[in-house]
């Protein structure tokens, strides 16, 4: 069987198209053919080809529109019909029959739902979090933790070899500032004259390890001048609780990358002589700077700072080339919208290096505001007096954290009611899913103990199923739709939506419907029914990375 339902039907709808298209327009130029879902009441798949053939042609969309309706006598397998809609749409219906078979198909290999292969015999690269090891990781790192393993899961879907990849700044200002801060605490244990950083980490996290280096060491660093010492110790423990939270949400790296091994195998001076060569940089009031300007981008960079120090900008561009260099068909940053203008400057900065930039694309979310008791939960990151990534997923739960993180577009600002979140009722979105998943097992459970017996999955046990239950048919398959579509747009939002929506079909059916009381035909096709949507959730929930319960 095809990996993918919908798939298949989008390629089969796609090649009568361009074969009609080729025959009834002759035009010049490629087609991109796109389909989408449209409004209730205009079908099941919409495709706005005819505007594109509109520019081409010069004619208007509902006459491109209307004639390739009157070809429609020969559609592939799986459709129905196909109509014409104002200002141009062509809008195809499925074949009820066609999905029942699709249905059988899906219920006899669930583990094949959701499969696709664009991406297949391709490598991608997903790099999310990033977060220095200076503290404690925040809710807005838990947002990019969420959204960038969840974009990493589809793409594993979608058929690519996925790597997730954490690149760690071990080097640079900040550590520095948190090596000094370490030191001044561990100073103050040992009663010693202490000068804090004016920008230091005020966290109580940080004379928790302070108290730790005196229990390891006592007072033998009391004449350590430097701050490197505190550091690495800080760097090492904060990056093991780093660790262990992101475990906490079903999240582990395949690659750690350290920023500092590109100073020391020389990738940062490679990039250097090579903007150098091509003449991209220039000397100012002791700094080096590069011409971003002549790119497009708002302002010239510093590169290098009249101390010597390297802005951070420089270090990434030397990890996305050697990104590039390994290879990956796919490339995917997910960065917090501060990052915006450092993002263009390094995609400039790789391009005019002559890299492939088209491998690269860049997801950018919104901050996070946590909302309890119906106000605001007021934070100060430079005090440390925000709540921490830990905190949260202690009071609402790993499931809870990831559903909520996912439930506005990642360029949306996002309001997380801890109170919602904490509910157990179907005015919280997780919990209105998840609790379909349970009420469906709970269907199988209950037909077990009365001794009825699972119908074999087959065409002619499906056949009762009336027009008020083909809505729910088709959600199964609007699920891949919408599984395929989060993955190509990097966009695992539309998953929580798509699965509500499911939730809600199948909460309204079990209230209408006595399940197991119907006859005996009718209970069979509704049992099958159920299971495929059954199927449906778990696969849209997994992808997720929340859980399916059995019960709740």
């Amino acid at each position: 069987m095809p990996k993918s339902v919908i798939q298949g039907l989008y390629k089969r709808l796609e090649a009568w198209l361009e074969r009609r298209i080729l025959e009834v327009f002759k035009p010049s130029g490629a087609l991109d053919i796109a389909f989408e879902r449209p409004k209730e009441g205009f079908g099941d798949l919409a495709t706005p080809v005819a505007f594109q053939l509109a520019r081409l042609l010069r004619m208007p969309p509902i006459e491109i529109a209307e004639r390739l309706e009157a070809q429609a006598a020969d559609l592939p397998e799986g459709f129905s019909a196909l109509r014409a809609a104002p200002p141009g749409y062509l809008n195809a219906e499925f074949d009820p029959e066609f999905l029942k078979n699709a249905l059988v198909e899906v219920l006899e290999h669930p583990e094949l739902f959701g499969m696709f292969d664009d991406g297949s015999g391709k490598r991608a690269q997903v790099e999310f979090v990033s977060a220095n090891p200076t503290g404690p990781l925040t809710v807005g790192h838990g947002r990019q933790a969420v959204l960038g393993s969840s974009i990493a899961n589809l793409l594993e879907a979608l058929g690519y070899e996925v790597t997730q990849e954490y690149y760690y700044n071990d080097a640079g200002r900040q550590m520095r500032v948190l090596g000094e801060s370490i030191r001044a605490r561990y100073l103050e244990i040992l009663g010693e004259p202490a000068s804090f950083p004016e920008d230091g980490y005020q966290g109580d996290y940080i004379r928790e390890i302070a108290r730790q280096i005196f229990e390891h060491f006592a007072d033998g660093l009391k004449a350590e001048a430097t701050h490197e010492p505190f550091q690495k110790y800080g760097e090492r423990v904060i990056f093991e609780d780093i660790q262990r939270t992101l475990q906490r949400l079903g999240i582990r790296f395949d690659v750690y990358f350290s920023e500092h091994t590109l100073y020391e195998d020389g990738s940062i001076e490679r990039v250097l002589e090579r903007m150098s060569a091509l003449g991209l940089l220039y000397e100012k009031d002791g700094a080096l700077w590069f011409k971003a300007q002549e790119f497009g981008q708002p302002k010239d960079r510093v590169f290098r700072k009249a101390s010597g120090e390297y802005t951070y900008r420089l270090p990434d561009i030397a990890y996305h080339v050697q990104k590039l260099g390994r290879g990956f068909d796919l490339i995917v940053d997910v960065l917090g919208a501060d990052h915006h203008l450092s993002s263009q400057d390094v995609i400039t900065a790789i391009k005019v290096l002559g890299q492939d930039v088209s491998r690269i694309r860049v997801v950018l979310h919104q901050f996070v505001t946590l909302v309890k008791g119906g106000e605001r939960v007021k934070v100060s990151t430079r005090k440390a007096t925000y709540v921490t990534l830990d905190e949260l997923i202690d009071m609402v739960g790993k499931d809870a954290c990831r559903f909520f993180f996912l439930l506005r577009k990642a360029d949306t600002h996002l309001d997380f009611d801890i109170d919602l979140a904490r509910k157990q009722g179907e005015e919280n979105p997780v919990y209105y899913v998840q609790y379909a998943h349970a009420r469906i097992c709970s269907v199988f459970e209950v037909a077990k103990n009365r001794g009825v017996a699972m119908p074999n999955p087959s065409i002619e046990a499906l056949q009762t199923l009336n027009e008020a239950e083909l809505p729910l048919l088709k959600a199964v398959f609007w699920l891949e739709h919408t599984l395929r579509e989060a993955a190509r747009e990097l966009e695992p939002h539309r998953v929580v939506y798509a699965l509500m929506d499911i939730a809600g079909l199948f909460h309204s059916f079990y209230s209408h419907n006595r399940i197991l009381e119907s006859p005996e035909e009718i209970r069979n096709a509704r049992l099958l029914l159920v299971q495929g949507l059954g199927v449906a959730l778990r696969r849209g929930l997994s992808l997720l990375n929340v859980t399916a319960p059995e019960k709740m």
